[in-house]
């Protein structure tokens, strides 16, 4: 099981900043991605940004350039933390923002773990 609590979310003004930070907990062993979706009312849940193990972040094309993934984790695995740097922010980067896990089980396939979601508004 992989626990993940996402925070920093919030109001802010368009051209701001925030930083979303997703502490992931428990079994880290085979993960193979992480990332970040977004779903703002009435869509559909999107990709936001995505980070394979051991590579770079891959972005939705309209966050490109202004938001920035990054993770942190010790080296006994006792702290992974997952960053979202969100700069020049618009109106319609306003959704619920959340915390994405891939694990590879035992058997080859994959179970997706998922935090509660962090509210971002952008809006002046």
């Amino acid at each position: 099981q992989v626990q993940l609590v996402e925070s920093g979310g919030g109001l802010v003004q368009p051209g701001g900043s925030l930083r979303l930070s997703c502490a992931a907990s428990g079994s880290m062993f085979s993960i193979t991605a992480m990332g970040w979706y977004r779903q703002a009312p009435g869509k559909d849940r999107e990709l936001v940004a995505v980070r394979s193990s051991g590579g770079m972040g891959n972005y939705a094309d309209s966050v490109k350039g202004r938001f920035t993934i990054s993770t942190i984790s010790t080296r006994d695995s006792a702290k992974n933390v997952m960053y979202l740097q969100m700069n020049s922010l618009k109106p319609e980067d306003t959704a619920v923002y959340y915390c994405n896990a891939a694990k590879r089980l035992s058997d080859g396939t994959i179970n997706e773990y998922w935090g509660q979601g962090t509210q971002v508004t952008v809006s002046s």
